[in-house]
This record gives structure tokens, C-alpha cells and sequence, in this order.
């Protein structure tokens, strides 16, 4: 099974600055960061519709993709930014446009390469070991300001993570934009809670908006990763809206952009 799902913010009227990928050799999401720059949604589209189909492996090989792939994106964007006059092209100059990328790539029947730079999470779960593997450090990482891709700036080598998956027929793949990864991860540990309790404690701790997630989560009755939370993403994209909406009403997830692939 395999789907491709993006969602703006719910109840509110705002641009979705998520773009998700799904192909037989990709799965990728690039979220758009409006909080500085311009253009987000336009970016993180244009980042996925540019992805090489061979992986990038190092923080030099993403940093030789930008350089090679940006300039005519700022063309037509200053263009743009000039019709809408000097303050929006000041902007556009001073500040640029701003998104995550996450990718895996199929290299064989067994195996997925991915890069992640910034809060956008690769995860690869296992149906039968119920085992998840997962691209960013825990739960706590979510409360840091993400690496993002800029046009202006050179990639953070410290921001660049990658790695592999070996993947067998009991394999999900899945990639996230960071509010529905931090909600996979929660639920991932407060399933496994004898696991992750000390994780789960610091998260808590921190007393951020991330740990008010985690504490309506763990007031829910006893669940199922599996057929609880990730078969949910398979659902049709209005039982899925419907479905993550429940689950911001019930303080489960942050109200933003919702982006997921998946392929198992």
C-alpha cells in the first residue's frame, strides 16, 4: 500500500507550505517555513520537483544540489517579488526562502538511503520485530529550531543526517513533517513505555508546548502502534483530515501543515 497526503492548517485559511513526494523510487517531504523569507510553499515544491533519483549522501552532496538546481527558482521568484514592489523584494533579498527536506531512496529490493535536514523525520517500521527506526535523535529534538534550506546560505553540515534502512515484506516506510513525526514518536514510546520512560520524563520536563502532547497522549486507553496510528495514514484523504483533526481537537498534535508518505 502506498499514500501521499498533505493538509493545511486546519481551520484556518492559510497557504499549505508542505510538498510531499511519492514515486516508485522516492518518498520525500519539504516543509515550508513562512516564519522568514518568502515564497515557502513555492520552495519546499520546488526542492521535491528537483530531487535527484539517486540519493544525496553528504552535506556536500545537498550543498552541490542547491547550487545546481536554485537559480532559476530566484529568477522567477524576484520577478514576482518585483510586481509586488519594494518592500516584498527587499524581503526576498534580505531573507530568501526557507524549507526542510527529507528523503529515502530505493538503491535495491532491500535497501533505502535517506537525508534529512531539519524536523522533517524518515522513519522504517518493522510489522513483525515492532521495531521503528527513526532519522532525528528522540522526542526533544522537536523543541529545537529546525535546519533549513536556503538559497542564500550554505548547508549546516551539523544540520545534515543520513543514513539506510534495510527493509524486508514487512516494512513501512514513512516520512513526516515535523508535527505529525513528533506525533508517530510519542506514540511510538508511550507504546513501548518501559522502553522509553526516562525519554519520555525528560520530554516531559521541558514543560514545552511538545509536552502537552505528551501528556494528553498519556491518558489514552492502552492502543496499537500499528493498526492505531499507522494504518491510520492509509486511510482516504477525507477519513484522514477527519482523523487528524480529531486528534489536534484532543491536544494530541500542533496545529500545523500536515504532511505524510507512505509506502508498506
Amino acid at each position: 500500500m502506498k499514500k501521499i497526503f498533505t493538509l493545511g492548517k486546519i481551520g484556518e485559511n492559510s497557504v499549505n507550505e508542505d510538498a510531499a513526494l511519492l514515486t516508485d523510487e522516492v518518498l520525500a517531504v519539504s516543509d515550508g517555513a513562512g516564519g522568514g523569507g518568502l515564497y515557502a510553499d513555492k520552495w519546499s515544491r520546488y526542492l521535491l520537483d528537483k530531487l535527484p533519483k539517486s540519493p544525496l549522501t553528504s552535506a556536500d552532496d545537498l550543498d552541490n544540489w542547491i547550487d545546481g538546481i536554485w537559480q532559476p527558482f530566484y529568477d522567477e521568484c524576484e520577478t514576482a517579488a518585483k510586481q509586488q514592489g519594494g518592500l516584498t523584494l527587499q524581503k526576498f533579498y534580505d531573507e530568501g526562502s526557507f524549507a526542510t527536506l527529507s528523503a529515502v531512496w530505493k538503491v535495491s529490493d532491500t535497501q533505502y538511503k535517506w537525508l534529512t535536514y531539519g524536523d522533517s523525520v524518515v522513519f522504517h517500521y518493522n510489522k513483525k520485530t515492532d521495531v521503528l527506526e527513526y532519522s532525528i535523535s528522540g522526542l526533544v529534538e522537536f523543541n529545537n529550531p529546525p535546519y533549513l534550506i536556503n538559497f542564500l546560505d550554505k548547508i549546516k553540515p551539523d544540520g545534515v543526517k543520513t543514513g539506510s534502512f534495510e527493509i524486508s515484506s514487512d516494512s513501512v516506510l514513512i516520512v513526516a513533517s515535523d508535527a505529525l513525526s513528533h506525533y508517530i514518536l510519542m506514540m511510538y514510546m508511550l507504546a513501548h513505555n518501559d522502553l522509553y520512560a526516562d525519554e519520555l520524563n525528560r520530554a516531559l520536563s521541558l514543560a514545552t508546548k511538545n509536552s502537552n502532547y505528551i501528556r494528553a497522549a498519556q491518558s489514552l486507553p492502552k492502543f496499537d502502534f500499528y493498526t492505531d496510528v499507522i494504518k491510520k495514514f492509509f486511510l482516504s484523504d477525507y477519513n484522514l483530515t477527519r482523523h487528524l483533526t480529531r486528534l489536534y481537537k484532543d491536544g494530541l498534535i500542533a496545529l500545523d501543515d500536515y504532511s505524510v508518505v507512505v509506502n508498506g
